[in-house]
């Protein structure tokens, strides 16, 4: 009870604190409504009429407004302010400016209410305490009585403490209920937009696919070296005293393929430190490498058969990128699930589009295929989910699947279209035609 006592008195006097804070942002708008309603109403007195006061402040509130509604970096100052004061969760609360026109008139008529609240509560702050003080000290101090005059009679009486009491619940009673009513509005005026929803919605999914993006580039680089040192270390100690050139050789392969892994690793860190993954100390490795990445991988003991049909050459960049990246992630799996088995690949650039294919026998036992490595390559791993989104980021598709006891994977990858040569209208075209 007493910890939950303390905490109710630290919650209003944070609250408390809050409507102080929205009475001393009104005051530069009180001011210029009070210099212009004594400029405009002959006898209006804001310094010394309650009546020209109360205009005043009726005054400000629209100019308060008209300044969040103009200002978009409004609404993060005062989320910050009830983040702090009001105890309101921060998931509840938008974050960055309001730039769409219905976020800023939410935190225009928010900005309007704290003021407004604010306003009222501070004005009592600074009056009220002292005539309570004076009403409960009133019953007590004769010269008090023959000063305040215009006090009824009954307060020089018992009347006197009990309405000083009174006027001071009436303070806390204003401050509780006001600073519980805008921590109630907080979420509803200062809370996310559906624009602000969808914008929090699209920067997720942009970060969620350059992390799928990274997650592809570290497993299908590093994955691939990883797979094919393997085999290569696997078979330099099996043949290290009895055929010392093959050990030689294998461990030769090794030393270019982690090579090339870590100038592909550095590619995926410039990635992550956002930096431009087109330096050429790290490029990005296309379809011009792919003898290189068949020779690494027939130095594991893979026989590799590649036919090329049509010219690759030429590809698109971003196409050459992705077709790498298949058949590397391709042979990575033959490596990893079924050894050294004899790999074949296909890939024919025709009719606007690229298409790859791959097939390896399955690791077998005594009796036929591994079951363990057919589950395994059923089973769709990040490799096969890679190639898939690899694939369909390019608006192509990719399937894999074993059959027969072999493991066979297609990618159709759609070719951009020319663009045609600038400054050649349609007319020109004809004509070369003719």
């Amino acid at each position: 009870m007493r910890i939950a006592g303390r905490h109710r008195i630290q919650v209003l006097g944070a609250r408390w604190i809050h409507l102080i804070l929205g009475g001393a942002l009104l005051m530069p708008f009180f001011l210029v409504a009070s210099v212009v309603l004594a400029l405009l109403m002959d006898g209006a007195d804001p310094l010394r009429d309650m009546a020209s006061q109360f205009i005043a402040f009726g005054c400000a509130l629209p100019l308060a407004a008209l300044v969040a509604l103009l200002l978009p970096p409004m609404r993060p100052l005062e989320v910050s302010a009830v983040r702090t004061l009001c105890g309101v969760r921060a998931e509840q609360l938008a974050d960055g400016p309001a730039m769409s026109w219905a976020a800023r008139r939410r935190t225009a008529l928010w900005f309007v209410a704290h003021l407004a609240a604010g306003g009222i509560v501070s004005g009592m702050t600074l009056s009220a305490p002292p005539a309570a003080i004076l009403l409960l000290v009133l019953p007590f101090s004769k010269p008090l009585q023959h000063t305040a005059l215009m006090w009824p009679k009954a307060f020089h009486g018992v009347y006197g403490p009990l309405a000083g009491l009174a006027l001071l619940a009436l303070i806390v009673g204003t401050a509780w209920t006001a600073g519980e009513l805008l921590a109630r509005c907080a979420p509803l005026l200062l809370g996310p937009t559906p624009a602000d929803r969808l914008a929090a919605a699209e920067r997720r999914a942009a970060d969620l696919a350059s992390r799928n993006r990274l997650a592809r580039e570290l497993h299908d680089s590093v994955g691939h070296a990883l797979s094919a040192v393997t085999l290569q270390a696997s078979a330099a100690r099996r043949v290290l005293d009895a055929d010392p050139e093959f050990a030689r050789q294998a461990l030769t392969a090794i030393e270019e393929t982690t090579r090339e892994a870590v100038a592909e690793l550095d590619t995926v860190l410039g990635l992550l430190r956002e930096e431009d993954c087109t330096d050429p100390a790290a490029p990005a490795p296309t379809l011009d490498g792919l003898e290189a990445l068949l020779g690494r991988t027939r130095a594991a003991g893979v026989a590799v058969e590649a036919t090329v049909e049509g010219r690759c050459a030429g590809l698109p960049p971003v196409v050459s990128r992705e077709a790498y990246r298949i058949v590397q992630e391709g042979l990575s799996n033959a490596l990893r699930h079924a050894g050294p088995v004899p790999v074949r690949l296909q890939l024919r650039v025709e009719d606007g589009q690229l298409t790859l294919r791959m097939e390896n026998p399955l690791a077998r036992d005594d009796t036929g295929p591994d079951p363990a490595a057919t589950a395994a390559r059923t089973g769709g791993g990040r490799g096969l989910r890679g190639i898939a989104e690899r694939a369909r980021l390019l608006g192509g598709e990719a399937t894999a699947a074993a059959q027969d006891g072999v493991w066979r994977l297609a990618a159709r990858l759609p070719l951009p279209l020319p663009l045609p040569l600038p400054g050649k209208s349609e007319h020109t075209r004809g004509m070369d035609g003719a």
